[in-house]
């Protein structure tokens, strides 16, 4: 029966966290496809020439690929996981001493330089490149589809939609509602009076679409390559049909207008048809990433509030199933034999 020795600590160690890093580690099989040079250099305008140093954006933007990838909803467990994971720090190339950001400085950063350049739009569209660079996405055969998300309101502080907001209602997220007013994927939407508004997120719509019981939401709205199932936009609306149709011709133009994709043929349900039936059965491919978004993801609820906070979670986690895609279709080539 062995004894553990205690010996007097070394002063010198030889740590390599790459040696650490398992080879089919999924952070390791992403890490390939995150390339951040250019958000960096679109980021500059929104920096201080003078002034103490800021936190490296790249090093956020890694923390949030890590959080998003593996289902950390919490930043501050997120801070927690990678100051604590040898496969977290070396993915966020903080080595074994680097100081992980305190969880306010997300905070800060998204309500300011991240939304004002539209930086997880950009980080998205770097990703989708990719794919498409990788030839993961064919461009011919497009489905849509919306799925709702939870909103961070509780369905017992609802008022009656009847009454509005109270007078002293205030903060970020009821500037947001009033912003979107005249929006056709929120306020316009619909001439309808909700039963009930959240004072905590009142651009959130309360509905009974899953039968159970009621509750505030927003939709997230997919475009996908049928192919390889590859996310080719994601638009965040408010949960009824007028606006998900409204966000579908919004995602369409843009594939069209940054990516020049034409498809061939656009699936909807096609009522007892032929293509009806392929139609059906592809857009499943959408409801699987709708689940896998929800159960491998864990973004059945959304922690930020308001339609910015939202879009900064759908646009996250669309990158985020992307970038898993992108591991698990491209596997990493073995090394050559000595």
């Amino acid at each position: 029966m062995g004894h553990q020795q205690f010996e007097q600590a070394a002063l010198f160690y030889e740590f390599s966290l790459e040696r650490h890093v398992p080879a089919d580690h999924l952070l390791r099989s992403i890490d390939r496809f995150v390339a951040l040079g250019d958000l960096r250099r679109e980021l500059a305008p929104f920096y201080s020439a003078i002034g103490r140093p800021s936190v490296d954006p790249e090093l956020m933007i890694r923390m949030l690929i890590v959080g998003y990838c593996l289902g950390i909803r919490s930043e501050r467990r997120l801070c927690e996981e990678v100051h604590l994971n040898l496969a977290y720090r070396w993915f966020c190339r903080l080595g074994l001493d680097g100081a992980v950001p305190d969880h306010s400085t997300f905070s800060k950063n998204r309500h300011g330089r991240f939304r004002d350049s539209d930086l997880l739009r950009r980080l998205f569209e770097t990703v989708l490149r990719r794919c498409m660079d990788e030839g993961l996405v064919g461009g011919e055969n497009l489905a849509v589809d919306a799925s709702l998300i939870k909103a961070d309101a509780n369905r017992q502080n609802g008022i009656e939609g009847e009454k509005g907001l109270p007078p002293q209602a205030a903060g970020r997220a009821i500037d947001e509602y009033l912003a979107v007013l005249d929006d056709a994927a929120f306020g316009a939407a619909t001439q309808v009076i909700p039963k009930f508004i959240s004072p905590a997120d009142p651009a959130a719509r309360w509905t009974g679409a899953h039968g159970g019981q009621a509750f505030f939401a927003y939709s997230t709205n997919y475009l996908i390559d049928t192919d390889n199932a590859i996310i080719v936009d994601v638009e965040a609306t408010t949960a009824i049909r007028q606006a998900e149709v409204l966000a579908a011709k919004r995602m369409i133009e843009r594939a069209m207008g940054r990516f020049d994709l034409y498809p061939a043929r656009l699936l909807r349900a096609i009522a007892k048809s032929w293509e009806g039936r392929v139609s059906r059965r592809l857009r499943k491919k959408v409801e699987m990433l709708f689940a896998h978004l929800k159960r491998i993801l864990k973004l059945d609820r959304l922690r930020l509030r308001g339609p910015t906070g939202a879009r900064d979670e759908f646009l996250l986690a669309a990158t985020a199933q992307n970038l898993r895609k992108l591991a698990k279709l491209i596997p990493i080539p073995n090394p050559n034999p000595a």
